[in-house]
């Protein structure tokens, strides 16, 4: 990884984040021969920071990669896990796409809805919940699949939609394994799993060490 030099410019427009925010910057310009190339990786870091993809977030993107504004908001906007809205604690994604429907995702999705009283698409009033559907996740096998905050769960019911909801919301944990919720919530997985997954996401955001949004429930 190689040393990082930012301009004052730059600096300038950092200055406003975390401290770990910045460090995060840092080793991400570092990873990339061209700083346009880390635009992605700053995106997360910016929605780690604020909690979705602001457009102050996005200028400070540009700046920091020498894209225009208009460049950074293009992959913004492409990507549906860049987030352009304030999300709650919990992102329940369900995917509807053909064999999910077919093994009753709707229902699913319905009683996520309902037990949650967050529409699909929308973000509860006490921040507690978002609720989306999602197409295809790649897990076909496990039809229908749940993520929450981007965690898998396959071969969920309704009614077990309805327990995760209590579970998320009177339990509140600070991480969610995919590995814990399978146990608890899930069904006919699309294949044996083989790397038990001791990290989880502590934020509406895919969890991934090297950008702070994954820790250990232990």
């Amino acid at each position: 990884m190689k040393d990082v030099v930012l301009s004052a410019e730059e600096t300038a427009a950092i200055n406003v984040w975390s401290s770990d925010s910045q460090s995060l910057v840092r080793e991400m310009l570092g990873k990339y021969p061209e700083k346009r190339s880390a635009v992605m990786p700053l995106l997360y870091v910016s929605m780690i920071e604020n909690g979705y993809v602001t457009n102050e977030g996005m200028k400070t993107v540009s700046i920091l990669t020498g894209l225009t504004a208009a460049q950074v908001q293009s992959v913004a906007s492409f990507y549906s896990m860049y987030k352009r809205e304030e999300l709650g604690d919990y992102l329940i994604s369900v995917c509807t796409s053909i064999s999910c429907f077919l093994r009753g995702a709707d229902d699913v999705l319905a009683a996520i809805e309902d037990e949650s009283n967050v529409p699909d698409g929308e973000t509860g009033d006490e921040g507690k919940f978002s609720v989306e559907h999602i197409e295809c996740n790649g897990a076909c096998g496990g039809a229908p699949v749940v993520l929450v905050n981007y965690e898998m769960i396959e071969g969920v019911t309704p009614d077990k939609g309805r327990e995760l909801v209590k579970w998320l919301r009177d339990g509140g944990p600070d991480v969610v394994n995919t590995e814990e919720m399978q146990q608890l919530f899930g069904g006919e997985r699309a294949f044996d799993w083989g790397v038990k997954e001791l990290e989880g996401a502590i934020l509406p955001i895919p969890a991934f060490g090297p950008y702070g949004s994954a820790r250990g429930d232990s």
